[in-house]
């Protein structure tokens, strides 16, 4: 993706295990380097911010407030954050619900980094989904409110490649799908903190891109 030039739900949501993402790197993957996934990230917090500091009026009432950007961190490097007085663990992506930040292991990035750019996009799209939720009425935030990011974020992604901000390369739909691959629950959602099998993961992806933020609301 290139932009155009100009487990405690009360306290966070979490992306995925690192784990889960774990695979061989293809020769492309493999020749991207730190400081080119430092830009990606940098660009996807951009892209999204922008999106919906654009466009949040055409959904919601009142005044689109950003959530804070804690960034990066990594093992033996440095340690997570506090949230609500509880530190987060390593291996995550997460929306810090209580203080209103979203923070990332830089080695979870790294490893998803490996399948395909749009990684970063996604993880970042989709933790600023449940900061948004966060923002909402409780009638407009849905019981499957990790799917519901899922679809967020998808909106985002396609609204902003619609308003000339994003563009989608070659290969970046293939690592998308790849991704939700990677990262989906074995069995269907059931509870408010299942994230969904890979199916419904990009089920909702796919809806938020095709129907926009609308389709994502009850």
């Amino acid at each position: 993706m290139r932009v155009r030039r100009w487990k405690a739900l009360c306290l966070v949501v979490a992306w995925s295990s690192l784990a889960a993402v774990a695979g061989p790197a293809s020769p492309a993957a493999a020749a991207r380097s730190t400081d080119d996934m430092g830009q990606d990230v940098s660009t996807a917090v951009y892209v999204v911010d922008s999106y919906w500091r654009t466009h949040w009026s055409r959904f919601f009432t009142g005044k689109y407030v950003p959530p804070a950007v804690y960034g990066g961190y990594r093992r033996g490097v440095t340690k997570p954050p506090l949230c609500g007085g509880r530190r987060l663990g390593y291996d995550n992506a997460w929306y810090c619900i209580e203080d209103d930040y979203i923070a990332w292991d830089l080695d979870l990035m790294a490893q998803g980094y490996r399948i395909g750019d749009a990684w970063v996009y996604l993880v970042v799209a989709h933790e600023w989904g449940h900061a948004v939720q966060a923002r909402l009425r409780d009638s407009l935030v849905m019981s499957t409110y990790e799917l519901q990011a899922d679809c967020l974020a998808g909106a985002v992604l396609y609204g902003a490649a619609a308003d000339g901000v994003l563009r989608f390369e070659r290969g970046d739909l293939e690592e998308i799908a790849e991704i939700h691959r990677r990262l989906g629950d074995e069995t269907s959602w059931t509870d408010v903190t299942d994230h969904g099998t890979a199916a419904q993961r990009t089920s909702s992806f796919n809806r938020g891109a095709r129907y926009g933020v609308r389709g994502c609301l009850p």
